[in-house]
């Protein structure tokens, strides 16, 4: 095998898990995404149930019925 014949299959070589390493940071940025997007449902859900929680207790002049 030539050098420049050596060369190439080193190329070659370094391409191809260049290409891999791609596939996989591409996998896991999509999975990172999709469990942002599930959490940020979660969170929106949270401050929702919070809010209600909030908007349900006694007002503020109220004696709470234990007085």
């Amino acid at each position: 095998m030539s050098d420049l014949e050596q060369r190439v299959t080193e190329l070659e070589i370094h391409l191809a898990h260049q290409d891999r390493l791609l596939a996989e940071l591409n996998a896991n940025l999509v999975e990172a995404n999709q469990t942002i997007d599930l959490l940020n449902k979660r969170l929106e859900r949270s401050e929702l149930t919070l809010r209600d929680l909030l908007n349900a207790q006694l007002p503020a002049n109220e004696r709470p019925p234990h007085y």
